[in-house]
This record gives C-alpha cells, sequence and structure tokens, in this order.
C-alpha cells in the first residue's frame, strides 16, 4: 500500500504544481486565444502532456522519494545476519524472475509492512520494515520479499504510471471544460478567463481525482492476486499462504485508528471504502492462494 500511496501523492502534487505553473506563465490564455471559448484540441493535447508528464515524473521520482518519506536505509554493506540474509534472498528471487539486483532497505515502523518501487525491472527498490523482521518468521518473509520482486517482474509501477497518466489526462480535461463553464455561465465572464476559472478548476481537478483514483485502485487489486501467485511460485504456496495469514493476525481491523483504517492492508471491504481500497482483503487473497492448482 505504501507503493500506492506515495506515488499517487507525489502525482497530485505534481499536476497542482504544473496547473498553477502553467496558469501563471499564460498557457491558460493560448487555449482560449479567440477570447470566448477553449481550443478542445489544444485542451487535450496539454491535458495528455500535464497528465502523462505528472504521472512519469512521479515514477522517475518513486524511489528517491520513498527512500525520504518512509526514511529508508539501503543496505550497502550487510552489518548482520539479518541484513545479510535480505540481500541474499532478494538477490536469489530477482536472479529467477530474471530481473536486475534491486536495491535493498529497512525503515523503521513498527508496523508489519514491505514495499517495491521503481521505474523498470532493473532499477527498483525493495524495502521492508523493522516490525516486519521482528514479527515474523524466515519462511513469511521470504514469501513477502517475493511477492515484492513479482511486483518489480510485472512492471506493475510502469503499468499504474500509464493508467494514472490516462485517467489525469481526463481529469485535467475536464476540469478546466467545468472551470470555464462556471467562469462564463456564473460569473459572466465574456472574454478570456477570471479568477473563478482558476479555482474552479483546480478545486474540480482534486474532486475528479479522487474519483478517478477509483480506478487506479481497482487495477491495484488485481495487481495484489497477481503478485501473491507470483510469490507462491518463488517461495512457495505455503509460505505465501503463511505470511497473509500471519499479516492478517497483525492487522486486524479493530486494532487500527480510525484514521489509519483507510490506508490499512487489510479492512472491510464494503460499501464506498472498498472502492478505495489498493490491496483486496487478506481472506480474499488467502482464498484465491488456496484454489491454485
Amino acid at each position: 500500500m505504501k507503493r500506492i500511496f506515495l506515488f499517487m501523492v507525489t502525482n497530485l502534487a505534481i499536476l497542482v504544481v504544473l496547473s498553477i505553473t502553467l496558469r501563471i506563465l499564460g498557457v491558460d490564455r493560448i487555449l482560449d486565444a479567440e477570447g470566448s471559448g477553449l481550443d478542445f484540441n489544444s485542451l487535450l493535447i496539454m491535458s495528455a502532456v500535464i497528465g502523462f508528464g505528472g504521472s512519469l515524473v512521479s515514477l522517475a521520482m518513486s524511489k528517491w522519494s520513498a527512500k525520504r518519506m518512509v526514511g529508508a536505509v539501503v543496505i550497502e554493506n550487510p552489518s548482520d545476519p539479518t541484513e545479510r540474509w535480505l540481500v541474499e534472498t532478494v538477490q536469489r528471487q530477482a536472479k529467477m524472475a530474471e530481473i536486475g539486483m534491486p536495491e535493498v532497505a529497512i525503515f523503521d515502523a513498527p508496523e508489519v509492512n514491505a514495499f517495491a518501487t521503481g521505474m523498470s525491472r532493473n532499477n527498483a527498490l525493495v524495502a521492508v520494515s523493522s516490525g516486519l523482521l521482528r514479527n515474523m518468521h524466515k519462511d513469511e518473509i521470504e514469501a513477502v520479499l517475493a511477492h515484492e520482486i513479482t511486483h518489480i517482474a510485472n512492471g506493475d509501477m510502469v503499468t499504474l504510471a500509464l493508467i494514472q497518466g490516462v485517467v489525469n489526462t481526463f481529469v485535467i480535461f475536464l476540469s478546466r471544460i467545468i472551470g470555464h463553464t462556471v467562469d462564463r455561465v456564473i460569473f459572466k465572464t465574456q472574454r478570456g478567463h477570471g479568477p473563478a476559472f482558476l479555482i474552479t478548476s483546480i478545486v474540480a481537478q482534486m474532486v475528479l481525482g479522487i474519483l478517478a483514483s477509483m480506478i487506479v485502485m481497482w487495477f491495484s487489486r488485481q495487481r495484489e492476486f497477481r503478485a501473491d501467485a507470483g510469490g507462491a511460485s518463488l517461495a512457495g504456496r505455503n509460505k505465501m499462504i503463511s505470511a497473509l495469514e500471519r499479516l492478517k493476525q497483525q492487522h486486524e481491523p479493530s486494532q487500527l485508528p480510525d484514521k489509519m483504517a483507510a490506508f490499512g492492508i487489510s479492512g472491510k471491504s464494503d460499501g464506498i471504502r472498498g472502492l478505495f481500497m489498493s490491496h483486496p482483503p487478506l481472506e480474499v487473497r488467502i482464498a484465491a492462494l488456496r484454489e491454485l492448482s
């Protein structure tokens, strides 16, 4: 979940900054060159440039931002048997998955968590929390690492960036249309764009971005099943199931504070909350693994 959350936060920040910058530079005025209506072709091109630009920049920054946001420390030279075992396990699994050796890092956090990120199969990062190392057995940690290695091998972050780029494009395109309509119809601006266009466009962009995140979250849930299957292939199905069961014990919904519930690795999947979950409920993932032949 951390990988998706960090990616989307970075992506949203880049989009807002780009939108304000282009407004200051007068690009929005170019889209309204006649002073009375939007040039939809130019608007769509600009939306695609910003949308995919923000997503690809987020992808390129993913390792850098992840390290700093969670305080992950890359293992350059293993200082103890645990670090040595982590590096050797990732190295072995990366070879099995036919990808380049990722950077291996540990971040200080009490919860059981791990993530992988990076802009390509051969330029990635695998990070585990100190809480995971304390609360899981080696077989279970091996399965978690295999799950993350599978994310890298499947190119999930690149695919996520492309999907995010598409939804970004439509969010920006529609938000400008909404801003233009409000500016013309409600505030009666006759030529050019008034302050209402900028304010309404940014608000609409944020609201539509939240709705568009449901599409990204749906994809995220699907890739978790594939990563579980890949983890089972690399480490063994029983180890993968055991790891998920351990996660379920560590992350019962009732143990999470309300403000963290939306970001939990497991939780209720009913109603609106289920649409914004980056991971399927753990019991569903375990059942899917048990059905694998």
